[in-house]
């Protein structure tokens, strides 16, 4: 690395280890912009949780701009007298607000990864300003528990539980994956061939890197759910907590911990709970006590099988990313914050 290259980043560690100072006051901002998006779509009749108007359209932009007002008042009272226990407890219930409002923006990230659109725009505008407060906000609660002088801890592997919960991760996207790749390569699963799939992705608006992907032979889900694995493998492993020594101009370095956690978060909290609720409606289907959409499938039984599959993945996946990052978060912390063994 240059010498400008090591001031450069020399400074942003700086300014990222002052973060205590600024998490408040930035809160404030975001509450501030979060209210005013909430209050602009408000007037102007955009729904934010559906297409088109009707009775009701603006109550979630006037739910936002409620959840902006209060992070931005909370976040001042932190500014003006400090973190004080009453303010940590408000700013834990609006982080809870903001991350329920966030929930399913990891669903809208997979959808402009493959280039294809969102269902709505200021929805999912919406999810990433609420993911961002989720975030000033839980560290604005957490800002006054950052001793001087900690120190990095070397890397280490996850204890053995969490390994193994791990492997349960892993293998859970197995049927989901070769699913995929059944239709991917033409084949046919649950009654529909790869073709009659391909001819639905593309009458659902699909876009020409998730076709071009599909006539390849690769689903992009299935790749999706590859880079889910060694996120998830990254974070119980040593390896996940330094750069490669090959890497330019950061070999051998410490990663930073936002770095894994953010993704991770945000799909521990998208796909969890949206797999565990998709199971319990799978569950009622399956002994008949209310009735499955069949979809693009040919019969209800088919999509049972294929929403089993999939809704499975994604609640087994979800819960072990979780555990996964608390284990990442607890043993990559620096040493002077937490006592006893890492977990």
């Amino acid at each position: 690395m240059t010498g400008v290259g090591r001031t450069m980043t020399a400074r942003w560690s700086a300014w990222w280890q002052r973060w205590p100072r600024w998490a408040a006051g930035a809160t404030v901002l975001w509450g501030v912009l979060y209210a005013g998006w909430g209050l602009t779509c408000a007037l102007n009749g955009t729904p934010l949780l559906s297409h088109g108007g009707g009775p009701g359209a603006t109550g979630p932009a006037w739910a936002v701009v409620a959840i902006g007002v209060l992070g931005a008042l909370v976040g001042g009272a932190v500014v003006r007298f400090g973190l004080l226990p009453a303010l940590r407890v408000l700013l834990r219930v609006v982080c809870g607000l903001a991350a329920i409002t966030a929930f399913s923006l990891l669903m809208d990230v997979i959808t402009l990864m493959l280039g294809q659109g969102v269902d709505s725009r200021a929805a999912a505008v919406t999810k990433a300003l609420a993911a961002v407060g989720a975030v000033l906000l839980a560290a604005t609660a957490r800002s006054d528990r950052l001793p001087a002088g900690d120190t990095a801890r070397a890397p280490s592997a996850a204890p053995r539980p969490v390994q193994l919960a791990a492997w349960a991760g892993t293998l859970a996207f197995v049927p989901y994956a070769v699913m995929k790749l059944v239709w991917a390569s033409g084949g046919t699963f649950a009654g529909i061939s790869g073709a009659e799939m391909l001819a639905v992705s593309e009458r659902n608006g699909a876009s020409g890197i998730f076709l071009t992907l599909e006539s390849w032979g690769l689903d992009p889900t299935a790749l999706l759910a590859v880079l889910g694995v060694f996120l998830l493998w990254g974070l119980v492993r040593p390896w996940g907590q330094v750069f490669p020594r090959r890497t330019p101009f950061l070999r051998g370095r410490r990663v930073p911990r936002w770095l894994p956690l953010a993704p991770a978060l945000l799909g521990a909290a998208t796909l969890a709970p949206y797999g565990v609720v998709g199971i319990g409606y799978l569950a009622l289907a399956t002994v008949g006590a209310v009735t499955v959409r069949r979809g693009d499938l040919h019969s209800p039984g088919d999509a049972l099988l294929v929403g089993w599959i999939g809704m499975v993945a994604f609640a087994v996946y979800g819960v072990t990313l979780t555990i996964a990052a608390r284990s990442y978060w607890l043993r990559s912390r620096p040493t002077g914050r937490t006592g006893g063994n890492s977990q």
